[in-house]
């Protein structure tokens, strides 16, 4: 039982580049339940995965058996076998799974459990504490303090996770798992449980400034910071639950000003007010420069552009080119900051183009792009030498499939691509081809019958977390740790043959 009155307030939104919500969240402040799950997948996987989390946890938790600790813990794995077994039952979801905070206030404790790169801050006395610890390679290195907080803000690899919820099966008390914490709450506090959509964009000091600002009124605080995340690109799904206990309140003011006060923050939380109806008290910022405003381009039949070149020779940086459902014969050169993606997923049929034995798809030096959605498909009288290339790209990849491709996806050179969610399949080489000094994440995907597999070379270091392989060998340097990648992807035959 919680024996201090709270003020709580939870908000959610897509962010401005996806169109989809993976994220989700649960409050119950009667029992003291706070929860926010950042779902990984493609397709509607992630959603799913998020749903399923939500609802056994939730379930778990309403039963007073156990301690708090062990109620967490079994909690948690519960929902993550559900969502493992979900995921074997259901092809479509094969892979899915979710990182999440957890938060539980008993009397004067809060008992937090933590799976990934979610996040847990406390806000007390003007100043900000990160309570969880991020369960990836960047986030231990922020920890240790061998990156700042910016640096890790900006580092291309920020997105890894070794820890999740669901991509394999666990016990409660297994060890590198659950991150179990129990510390006190003080009243005077205030908890920001998080998804990376919010602290990936907004730095901690940014956070503790809005949250105080608004002090007493927790939905505000939450609009603010979902609004300062969309502010500064909205590059991700954002969800915040902001919980105030009863003596929380903005510090008073230092007797003499800093000259050094940064007006960036102060600016930020008047933009991120008004971005979400909150209140602003800052001073009137200087006119905003002429930007352009994002607009969706459509092909297909009936559509403005009759081709997906013409659409992507139109765009601008911000812009979406949606594809309806049908075939079209072309090669497409994609745009720093242009996403490219199907209005169907698997609808939208790139076949090869008229007399061209080049990529159907080519990123070349472009950044904060993404494709999402697109089938890339070979015939034996219509091949395709390579269905996607990167060249010195940072490009994200989800929910596309190539079939049948010489080569499915070849990257490049520098840069840090992300390939969540694809299907590569069929391929006469390598499924997966990658080269130089990039630094892919490789998430969830599958590749199937592909007769050279994943492939890495000339120096290549993929993170590959979570995927499937069906008879595709995976092609490594010499002194990767294969017993690790083994843990963390699915070899089918592997499972089939009881190792």
């Amino acid at each position: 039982m919680v024996k201090t009155r709270l003020k709580c307030a939870a908000l959610s939104d897509a962010g401005l580049v996806r169109k989809n919500n993976e994220d989700a969240f649960y409050i119950d402040p009667d029992r003291g339940i706070f929860l926010v799950v950042d779902g990984i997948g493609g397709q509607a996987a992630g959603e799913k995965a998020a749903a399923i989390a939500v609802d056994r946890i939730r379930s778990r938790l309403e039963r007073q058996t156990g301690t708090t600790e062990q109620r967490i813990r079994e909690a948690i794995a519960v929902a993550n076998n559900e969502i493992f077994r979900a995921a074997q039952r259901n092809p479509e979801w094969h892979g899915m799974a979710c990182v999440l905070t957890l938060a539980v206030l008993e009397d004067a404790w809060v008992i937090v459990g933590h799976v990934g790169d979610s996040r847990l801050y406390q806000v007390r006395h003007g100043e900000i504490r990160k309570i969880t610890h991020d369960h990836s390679p960047v986030g231990e290195r922020e920890d240790a303090r061998e990156l700042s907080e910016a640096e890790a803000m900006q580092h291309p690899r920020r997105n890894e996770v070794f820890r999740d919820v669901g991509s394999e099966e666990h016990a409660p008390d297994d060890p590198d798992f659950i991150e179990i914490q129990r510390l006190p709450f003080d009243p005077a506090s205030a908890l920001i449980l998080c998804s990376d959509g919010l602290s990936d964009l907004v730095g901690s000091e940014a956070i503790r400034s809005l949250v105080e600002q608004r002090a007493g009124d927790p939905e505000a605080s939450a609009r603010a910071l979902v609004g300062a995340a969309n502010i500064a690109g909205g590059k991700d799904n954002v969800t915040v639950i902001v919980v105030e206990g009863e003596d929380f309140q903005l510090p008073a003011p230092p007797a003499a000003p800093s000259r050094t006060w940064g007006w960036s923050v102060v600016a930020l939380a008047a933009v991120a007010a008004a971005f979400y109806g909150g209140r602003a008290t800052a001073p009137k910022p200087p006119p905003a420069p002429a930007v352009h405003v994002p607009r969706v381009l459509a092909v297909g039949n009936g559509a403005t552009y009759p081709s997906i070149g013409e659409a992507m020779a139109a765009a601008q940086h911000g812009d979406t080119v949606t594809v309806l459902a049908g075939e079209y014969r072309e090669q497409i050169q994609l745009k720093s900051g242009v996403t490219l993606r199907a209005a169907v997923p698997r609808e939208a049929v790139l076949r090869a183009a008229p007399m061209s034995d080049g990529p159907a798809i080519t990123a070349d030096h472009v950044q904060g792009a993404s494709v999402s959605g697109l089938r890339i498909a070979a015939a034996p009288d219509l091949p395709i030498a390579t269905g996607i290339l990167l060249l010195d790209s940072a490009v994200r990849l989800e929910d596309d499939e190539v079939d049948g491709a010489k080569v499915g996806i070849e990257i490049r050179g520098v840069g840090s691509p992300a390939l969540v969610g694809n299907a590569v399949h069929d391929c006469s080489a390598e499924g997966l081809l990658v080269s130089g000094a990039s630094t892919p994440w490789i998430s969830h995907n599958s590749f199937q019958r592909d007769k050279g597999g994943v492939r890495a070379r000339d120096g290549a270091q993929p993170a590959l977390m979570g995927n499937v392989f069906e008879k595709a060998a995976l092609q490594l340097l010499p002194g990767a740790d294969m017993k690790t990648l083994r843990e963390r992807n699915f070899f089918l035959e592997e499972r089939r043959a009881g190792r």
